[in-house]
């Protein structure tokens, strides 16, 4: 149930460090909630009701009314709908409750301008997410980008590699996430393989909520960036619950997400692909690879949002990257030329040369999918 800005609608900035809101009397549903926020580590305020948006008395009053409004999240019993129908409009609202079976329920959410009615026990395990991320200080999350070869050696490590080198020397907070537990370590090629930090066999019996912040601290820093990559040793399956536990923790630090991603798609894969914003085919511009690519762009294809190539130089004639982008029937985001000497010393990782194409690409992307919050 959305709010939607009519009748009186008012927008509020909520405070995303405050603490969550509880109004109700029901003790049991008092107790339920309060034990979902601590599962959560959150400390709540708890109101009887919230005055009317003009007219309510002075002192307990005026505190309910900017609790209300400062709360970064607002759970209303349904025992207290009626009590708190008069309060100003804003976003964040939830009507809890156990009764969510009678239409008066939702009459009541839309009342008060709820944004959904959450019954329990069902909707413990999301309204523990949601309070999660609020003790965790989540705002926006961040902007995930994957990239997948059109074929072998196509070149999606080292551009991986290089636009999450890109995104940390423009500031953002970056992490690097190696999906592909065949190609040999993202952490090998950022010359980072003996750092200290888990790898992705650390977190294979990940279930549930994984912290995000804890998360940050645990992985290996490289290059002013994040990196979650394989070990070397024995391979290790990575279930999809723990591909999609991990993806979740690291999209709720915000700043951008960067996923180095085979080209086979299993059910590991297609969780990480449907919790990416965009998706980079890396095609070199041969016949070969486009023939290849159409493959990988048909099985990624069917679980990414938006999928889009990039054409890796030099480009023959009649080949160009736009050409390449029409054979595959899918939107352009642009070309790597070939880089001479694109070898990195021992410690460098791709894209580090500021001048160099890896990087000059890097930087016109980043530029151009964060300015709008979203790839451009």
């Amino acid at each position: 149930m959305q709010n939607r800005a009519d009748g009186g609608f008012r927008a509020y900035a909520p405070d995303r460090g405050g603490a969550p809101l509880i109004i109700t009397e029901d003790p049991d549903l008092l107790d339920d909630l309060l034990r979902l926020c601590a599962a959560a580590g959150a400390e709540p305020r708890v109101h009887h009701s919230v005055p009317e948006q003009s007219g309510g008395p002075p002192g307990p009053a005026a505190a309910d009314r900017t609790a209300w409004e400062t709360a970064p999240l607002v759970l209303v019993g349904d025992d207290a709908a009626g009590r708190v129908r008069g309060a100003p409009r804003r976003a964040g609202v939830f009507l809890v409750g156990r009764e969510q079976d009678d239409p008066w329920v939702w009459q009541a959410g839309v009342e008060i301008g709820a944004e959904q009615v959450l019954r329990l026990p069902d909707a413990e395990a999301w309204l523990v997410d949601r309070i999660a991320d609020l003790a965790e200080g989540a705002g926006r999350q961040a902007l995930a980008v994957g990239v997948i070869g059109g074929r072998g050696g196509a070149g999606a490590s080292t551009l991986a590699c290089a636009l999450a080198v890109g995104a940390a020397r423009a500031g953002e907070r970056t992490m690097l996430i190696d999906g592909d537990p065949m190609g040999g370590g993202l952490d090998v090629l950022l010359g980072g393989e003996h750092a200290e930090g888990l790898r992705w066999p650390d977190l294979a019996g990940s279930r549930g909520r994984v912290a995000a912040g804890a998360l940050e601290e645990s992985l290996p820093e490289l290059h002013a960036l994040r990196v979650l990559s394989w070990d070397r040793g024995d391979r290790v399956v990575v279930p999809p619950t723990a591909v999609r536990s991990v993806l979740a923790a690291a999209r709720r630090r915000g700043g951008v997400v960067v996923v180095d991603l085979p080209r086979r798609v299993d059910e590991g894969v297609a969780e990480a692909l449907a919790q990416l914003d965009l998706v980079l085919l890396v095609v070199p511009a041969e016949l070969r690879a486009v023939a290849a690519a159409s493959r990988v762009a048909g099985a990624a294809g069917t679980v990414a949002r938006d999928l889009r190539v990039v054409v890796r130089g030099p480009c023959p004639p009649g080949l160009d990257p736009p050409a390449v982008a029409g054979l595959l029937e899918l939107p352009l985001a642009g070309e790597v030329p070939a880089e001479a000497g694109l070898e990195q010393e021992p410690g460098e990782p791709p894209g580090a040369r500021a001048r160099g194409p890896l990087a000059r690409f890097s930087a016109g992307f980043w530029e151009r999918a964060l300015a709008g919050g979203g790839a451009a």
